[in-house]
């Protein structure tokens, strides 16, 4: 349902979605994945083409939101409580006990939407959750999306979507002590890759 309504939507905006990068993920395997996010318009291109099932990972404030939030829930959304620190890690203890019986979350390292593209400060929590899960992080770069709805606007535009899957990062060496260093190594992989243009050095996928 969540896949069909967000093609709805992509459909409906005339956006046209490239993927590049799903050969890389294993069926067989749970990821966290890590986004960069522009835009409202990110989670219908995630939801409608990332060729995964995932959950998202998503503040408890969306939760307490009628009919939106128990959607949320019923469909297995995990709840993050960031009010206090000690539900924040009581939070992220579940998740990580989730992610590991097999299932996959998608996250946005940075919290919000960037109104000019570039990557905002990375938010710990996540970073938390995947040395504590020890599953892969799969970061994902999307450009194109902040053309469609920017920050602040509602208006709906026609543009390009390319959304490039990356190489997964192994988590298994890294401790919660550790953890600000994987932080690094991810925010520095999207930093690269978004200054590069994948489709001048990887085939185009069907969107």
């Amino acid at each position: 349902m969540a896949r069909f309504w967000a093609n709805a939507i992509l459909w409906l905006s005339r956006a046209r979605v490239t993927v590049t990068g799903g050969e890389k993920l294993s069926p067989d395997r749970s990821y966290i994945y890590m986004a960069n996010h522009q835009s409202n318009a990110d989670i219908p291109v995630l939801l409608g083409r990332l060729p995964v099932q995932f959950r998202w990972l998503a503040k408890a404030e969306l939760f307490k939101i009628p009919i939106f939030g128990r959607a949320m829930r019923g469909v297995g959304y995990i709840s993050i409580d960031r009010s206090n620190r000690k539900s924040a890690f009581q939070s992220l203890a579940r998740a990580a006990a989730t992610i590991r019986n097999g299932t996959s979350v998608l996250i946005f390292p940075e919290g919000t939407r960037s109104r000019d593209g570039r990557l905002l400060p990375f938010k710990k929590g996540g970073f938390v959750l995947a040395v504590d899960s020890g599953v892969p992080i799969v970061p994902v770069i999307i450009r194109g999306t902040r053309n469609i709805i920017p920050k602040g606007h509602f208006v709906i535009r026609s543009a390009p979507i390319t959304m490039q899957i990356l190489d997964p990062v192994e988590t298994a060496d890294y401790t919660r002590k550790t953890k600000d260093a994987l932080l690094a190594r991810i925010r520095t992989i999207l930093v690269d890759h978004l200054d590069v243009d994948p489709l001048e050095n990887e085939p185009q996928e069907a969107s």
